[in-house]
């Protein structure tokens, strides 16, 4: 008999694990509402022609495709099939895949939904997307975004707004970050200073890349594109400037990158005096790979552990304009959950309470008491208190060990003295304090 398995860079989450991440997505979430933001659901899977081309031709080559229903050949290519075809025999075999973000369904939502809408639109959603990368540590196929994003609004208001829920939620959550700041037109500019604006996308592609390749790597790929070695020169150069203003005479030439310049001062002034309590700044090499960004561009490192990134996001211009209305323009952030529960689970700064699900369990010496300890269970549970009575009278021993086990703080010994007054013995698992208590004191001691 074949042992179960799980699909490759997907994952379990026991108990312990689903405590943690809900008070990550709890923590994020009551940020989220805090600046006014909705909630918002999409289904898991899209159709393929909603997705497709939105990511650029690697982000395509992530997305996971859903067999047709059925004969899923039945209709398929012959010849693509016969030729082995993939690219063209897709089509004809699959018109649904999961989604690989939540921002291209968000923007088909806001087309299909816009006469109910009210603009600016700030929703925040969480939940999980896919992509067929390849797993390795912080990275998986399966993982869960939380994402932050208005629509309808040019204003760089939500761009500095945007910066003050990753502080906020990072500073809640203790996980201390840089979060860095740049601008897609400074990146044109870039690209205009070194005279191959045609090729723009191959240039940020490359720099994106620059975190986990070097500027070797960087330079070598750039080449590789058909990029000149006087423009590879320029690039580098304008990638050591640390400073906005030093990007005016750089940018003399260029008005969209001086435009980016101007957006992210305008950013940074809005920012000053609100006491951030991490670390914000501009980053020049910041790139962001998707093709959709096409202004202020976030990312978030941690500081005090080796992650890839743990949140990103940006402006898109026209994103909705794919889905025939053209003209929304909107910005978004991303929190990476499944990296920040890594940071978090690496650098011990889970809560240790967490591991308390159940905040009382009640032990019973024989049947009578059993029947006592039941009833006291459901008025402690009435109570708001998480109470759970083992279900076998008998040795202290034993239930006590369960107890230990499952890290639960408190145990009401119940006996026939309990019985009889009405009471439940407490014991203090942590300091082997007891003390007699009836469930209404119990209640106001330890109820929610």
């Amino acid at each position: 008999m074949q042992k179960p398995s799980l699909p490759e860079g997907t994952r379990d989450f026991g108990p312990e694990q689903v405590r943690k991440r809900t008070y990550i997505f709890d923590t994020i979430r009551s940020v989220f509402v805090r600046f006014g933001f909705q909630p918002l659901e999409t289904p898991a899977m899209e159709n393929l022609s909603t997705l497709t081309g939105k990511y650029g031709d690697e982000g395509d080559k992530l997305l996971f495709k859903i067999l047709n229903n059925g004969d899923f050949l039945k209709e398929a290519n012959a010849e693509a099939l016969a030729n082995r075809d993939s690219n063209k025999l897709i089509p004809s075999i699959a018109k649904r895949g999961l989604r690989y973000d939540l921002t291209v369904p968000f923007a088909r939502y806001v087309v299909m939904n816009r006469g109910t809408l009210s603009f600016p639109f700030k929703r925040y959603q969480i939940q999980p997307v896919w992509r067929a990368d390849r797993p390795q540590r912080g990275r998986y196929r399966e993982f869960f975004q939380c994402d932050a994003d208005v629509i309808g609004s040019d204003s760089l208001l939500y761009e500095a707004e945007l910066t003050q829920i990753y502080d906020e939620a990072f500073a809640l959550l203790g996980v201390p970050v840089i979060i860095k700041i740049n601008n897609r037109k400074i990146l044109f500019g870039i690209a205009e200073a070194a005279g191959i604006t045609e090729r723009f996308m191959d240039m940020t592609v490359a720099i994106d890349k620059l975190d986990k390749i070097g500027i070797e790597g960087v330079r070598e790929e750039l080449a590789e594109r058909g990029i000149s070695g006087k423009a590879i020169s320029t690039i580098e150069t304008i990638l050591q400037t640390k400073d906005l203003p030093s990007l005016a005479s750089v940018f003399s030439n260029s008005p969209t990158g001086m435009l980016g310049v101007e957006e992210l001062s305008r950013v940074f002034r809005l920012l000053e005096k609100t006491g951030l309590t991490n670390d914000v700044r501009f980053d020049i090499t910041l790139a962001r790979g998707l093709t959709y960004y096409t202004g202020c561009i976030f990312e978030v490192a941690a500081k005090d552990f080796k992650m890839g990134s743990i949140g990103g996001g940006g402006r898109y211009a026209d994103l909705t304009g794919v889905f025939g209305v053209p003209g929304l323009s909107g910005v978004g952030i991303s929190f990476g959950a499944d990296r920040i529960y890594d940071v978090m689970e690496g650098l011990g700064l889970f809560p240790e309470t967490l591991a308390e699900s159940v905040q009382i369990m009640l032990a019973s010496f024989d049947e009578p008491t059993f029947q006592y300890a039941f009833q006291c269970a459901t008025k402690l549970r009435k109570g708001g208190v998480a109470a759970e009575l083992y279900p076998e009278p008998g040795k202290l021993k034993k239930q006590f060990e369960y107890a230990a086990k499952r890290n639960i703080p408190f145990v009401a010994i119940v006996g026939e003295t309990e019985m009889q007054t009405g009471t439940l013995m407490v014991k203090d698992q942590k300091t082997g304090e007891q003390k007699a208590m009836t469930a209404e004191e119990l209640v106001g001691r330890i109820g929610g």
